[in-house]
């Protein structure tokens, strides 16, 4: 067995230096425009496999939508077409490992059994070795996933029925990702393009096989995809479509990306989720108040995703405690018990909450959006873009940094007073221009106890 598959395309697709593949890829992820605040993460993926500078804008919306699947997805089933080398079936790789800039990637020996002996499934180091459509997805999934393991299936000849039948095999739970690379059509003009393009994107929200090859270049592993995912009863999301000409080309002759989404489970948050977060945020006080016992955290999939989120308490309106994570780095339901007793008894600003202070004090929990960078040209441009009532902002200037949740411009409806007041908060001088900080923009979802709760 090879111990390894070296890249191959790093430095031509993507850059070779770790250093900057790491700053491009999080940059990438970071300009994505995002998705609302939705419960969970995406059960598969196809997004497009041209040089990043093409179609990593694309690709980056659909794995920012991965980024609460952190440590719980740990194995990726891959599959894209064959460039280089033919192939009957699906290609197997000889090797133990996928390497990049970033590190190595394991594959996941036991899955590579449980397929092998399908008739479909072949072995070839040869169909690997030069195949970029599934090694430039390495990096974006290094970065977004941390940890996971590989199942790499080069698709050569083969029916959608034979690709579906293997990506069934391999189905799992909420540890599986079952991800396709495919770029769309290829070399038409600008506007042609962008036709066809739009009608494989409908296609493909409606579960049709019917996709060929001048569509789409992995229109065989998109098929058997999409086979599986309507068996599954899948939801279909086309989260980004664009070509060359949009990116980074001229438009005589273009290449189509687009970036798809397939979900299973609730499409949004409902007041039943925030009855939940709100209980799970009352109970964590109370214990630690010795006022009853901790309850533990219900068994429910989507309290497992990395989410950030702030507990703000309040008493006859006014504020009493609000501390909260700007960044996702544990469950949610870990980060609003532990936020939760953080506001109550941690908050520097107030004095912890007293045990007979309790029951008159009403809890609020938000779960935010990931920041996304906000670009201005100057302190008005900032302003102008600004969106009273929706935008949280996180500013960050030399050592220093404060943000203001949405619910803040209820008391600073003015963009000026809001962001003059975020820098107070921050420990700036009034004359510190904006145009030297860093600004970042979030959305959030927001609950709260009714007056008699």
């Amino acid at each position: 067995m090879i111990s390894s598959r070296p890249a191959a395309v790093a430095g031509m697709f993507y850059p070779a230096s770790p250093r900057e593949l790491t700053r491009d890829v999080d940059e990438m992820l970071g300009q994505s425009a995002g998705g609302g605040l939705v419960p969970g993460f995406p059960k598969a993926l196809i997004v497009p496999h041209a040089g990043y500078v093409y179609s990593g804008g694309v690709a980056a919306e659909a794995y920012d939508r991965l980024r609460p699947a952190r440590g719980i997805v740990r194995r990726v089933v891959l599959l894209g077409p064959c460039h280089r080398v033919p192939v009957r079936g699906l290609a197997l790789p000889e090797a133990a490992a996928f390497d990049t800039p970033l590190g190595r990637v394991p594959v996941d020996r036991e899955a590579v059994e449980a397929i092998k002996g399908m008739s479909q499934v072949v072995v070839s180091s040869a169909v690997h070795a030069e195949e970029h459509a599934l090694e430039v997805q390495l990096p974006f999934l290094q970065r977004v996933l941390g940890e996971f393991s590989l199942v790499p299936l080069a698709v050569g000849t083969a029916t959608p029925v034979e690709v579906a039948a293997v990506i069934e095999k391999l189905w799992g739970g909420a540890e599986t990702l079952i991800l396709i690379s495919s770029d769309l059509s290829h070399y038409h003009a600008y506007d042609k393009a962008g036709a066809i393009d739009r009608g494989t994107a409908r296609a493909i929200l409606d579960f049709s096989t019917n996709i060929d090859h001048e569509q789409a270049c992995g229109a065989t592993p998109v098929a058997g995809m999409l086979l599986a995912a309507k068996h599954h009863g899948l939801r279909a999301e086309l989260l980004d479509l664009r070509n060359s000409g949009d990116t980074a080309g001229g438009r005589a002759r273009v290449v189509g990306y687009g970036a798809f989404a397939f979900w299973d489970g609730a499409s949004h948050f409902t007041a039943e989720h925030g009855r939940t977060l709100l209980g799970i945020a009352r109970n964590s006080i109370a214990s630690a108040l010795g006022v009853s016992a901790q309850k533990p955290l219900p068994d429910e999939l989507w309290l497992k995703p990395a989410r950030a989120s702030f507990v703000t308490l309040t008493q006859q309106g006014d504020l009493r405690g609000c501390i909260g994570s700007l960044e996702a780095w544990r469950p949610l339901g870990e980060d609003v018990s532990h936020n939760a007793r953080a506001a109550a008894l941690s908050d520097p600003r107030f004095a912890p909450l007293a045990r007979e202070e309790l029951a008159e004090t009403r809890v609020e929990v938000s779960i935010l959006a990931t920041p996304k960078l906000l670009a201005f040209a100057d302190h008005a441009d900032l302003i102008a873009q600004l969106r009273p009532g929706e935008d949280g902002l996180i500013l960050e200037c030399g050592g220093a940094r404060g943000t203001f949740l949405p619910q803040v411009w209820e008391s600073l409806p003015d963009p000026e007073q809001f962001v003059a007041e975020l820098k107070r908060k921050a420990g700036l001088a009034p004359g510190v221009s904006t145009a030297k900080c860093r600004i970042q923009r979030y959305s959030v979802l927001k609950w709260k106890e009714s007056d008699g709760a």
